[in-house]
């Protein structure tokens, strides 16, 4: 007995919905997904030119929250204080890595009674970059584990 096999046969009516089918996903996979391999953002606050032109030595805390908000942070030293708004323009690959294209602090020092007295602006060459110590501090005794601790109790 001899086996024949028949050749397979796609009716040519059948390719055009899964032809639609992978035109439709590629379609929708690009109105999702950024075509870009870098993003530009900005980090913590816009700080504006006018903003800062609007900062002028005597005005009173209260308006210097008003027109650029509330600090991102706040330093008190004496009698006065001061005010830190940063702003960080950051590009950021598809992969996460992040590089700082520049940063700029704005500093408002405020007197005793709460006037401006000065403002200043730093930028990234300004700045200096601080190395965390990672190395743990010694104690007195032994260093155990919790595994050594257990076992030494038998």
């Amino acid at each position: 007995m001899k086996v024949k096999f028949m050749p397979l046969r796609i009716a040519s009516g059948s390719l055009a919905p899964i032809a639609a089918a992978a035109l439709l996903a590629t379609a929708l996979a690009a109105c999702t997904s950024s075509t870009a391999l870098v993003t530009s953002r900005t980090q913590g606050y816009e700080i504006s030119d006018s903003a800062m032109a609007q900062i002028r030595p005597g005005q009173s805390q209260e308006l210097v929250t008003l027109v650029l908000g509330s600090p991102q942070s706040t330093n008190t030293f004496g009698d006065e204080s001061a005010y830190y708004y940063v702003e960080t323009k950051v590009r950021q690959t598809s992969f996460g890595m992040t590089m700082v294209d520049s940063r700029t602090v704005l500093v408002v020092y405020f007197d005793k009674n709460k006037k401006v007295i000065d403002k200043a602006v730093y930028g990234l060459k300004d700045g200096k970059t601080v190395t965390i110590e990672t190395r743990r501090t010694p104690s007195f005794g032994e260093d155990r584990s919790f595994i050594d601790s257990i076992l030494s109790s038998f």
